[in-house]
């Protein structure tokens, strides 16, 4: 009977952690995240196709890929971390480079990507988000 009770509590066990270990995909406003953006003037984020001035230089591409903890305080704000954490990175290499802007910026999770110029895809586990952003690094005119 023992044995019984042990192979039910395993089996329960296993359907639980794999129910728990789902990502699921999604798709948030940029808004949030850029308002919360350094305003030093050094670089400027355009995602998918906004418009922004002239480029008179390219310095190549940038790219990050963030995994965080996810936060006890939801989907949203985790995924709101996650994509700060990827424009620091973004900037940090617009920065290296001599870029001044980082234009066309996409995000993407495994397959599912997002050109939107107001919005990001980012993934959530129960343990984790994540996401994948890449732009062009350039100098643009100056206004």
């Amino acid at each position: 009977m023992k044995l019984k009770h042990l192979i039910a509590l395993a089996a329960l066990a296993a359907t639980t952690q794999a129910a728990t270990a789902h990502t699921s995909v999604t798709t948030y406003p940029l808004k949030p995240v850029l308002d919360t953006q350094p305003a030093d003037g050094k670089v400027t984020f355009y995602f998918g196709d906004a418009a922004h001035p002239a480029v008179t230089a390219s310095h190549g591409e940038g790219k990050a890929s963030i995994r965080i903890a996810r936060r006890l305080d939801g989907k949203t704000t985790s995924c709101n971390e996650a994509l700060s954490e990827a424009l620091a990175s973004l900037r940090a290499d617009a920065i290296d480079h001599g870029a001044n802007a980082v234009v066309n910026i996409e995000t993407s999770f495994h397959a599912t990507k997002s050109v939107s110029a107001t919005e990001f895809t980012c993934a959530t586990s129960g343990s984790a988000a994540a996401l994948k952003v890449r732009g062009e690094l350039v100098t643009l005119e100056a206004k």
